[in-house]
């Protein structure tokens, strides 16, 4: 199967700040982008007409006005700090546009919920395995 190649810009970061994705995003980012053909995800967010793409290293977000040009980047994703796979992930918002700030108050929430439509939709590609766990008698068992 032959894909397309999508290319995006992106200013200089005019800014940057410190967040935590909830750990339900961060492991549905990792989910769809395993299962994915490619080496990314696109994630249309219908609710802000705006378009998420994931990819090992990164999330951008760019507005469908301008549809090259990156307005959010979420990088530097920590999830090796976590003790717990349902503990928030630190990463770094980094804001390439004046808006961005205003964007990034609403890509949490939104993201997510176009996260789960995604996932919804997708199909397994294989059917699933049962896999036999053979349980040790505990000491007190025995």
């Amino acid at each position: 199967m032959d894909y397309g190649v999508e290319s995006f810009e992106r200013g200089p970061a005019l800014s940057s700040t410190a967040s935590t994705l909830p750990a339900a995003t961060y492991n549905l980012t990792r989910i769809l982008l395993a299962a994915s053909p490619g080496n990314c995800v696109f994630v249309p967010i219908r609710s802000m007409q705006y378009l998420a793409v994931i990819d090992q290293e990164e999330i951008i977000f760019v507005d469908s006005q301008h549809k090259r040009w990156v307005e959010v980047a979420w990088r530097n994703f920590k999830p090796q700090a976590r003790t717990a796979l349902d503990e928030p992930v630190a990463y770094q918002a980094v804001f390439h546009t004046a808006n961005a700030g205003d964007t990034q108050r609403r890509l949490q929430g939104d993201f997510h919920a176009a996260l789960a439509l995604l996932a919804a939709r997708r199909q397994p590609t294989s059917p699933a395995h049962i896999l036999p766990l053979a349980r040790k008698p505990a000491p007190h068992d025995e």
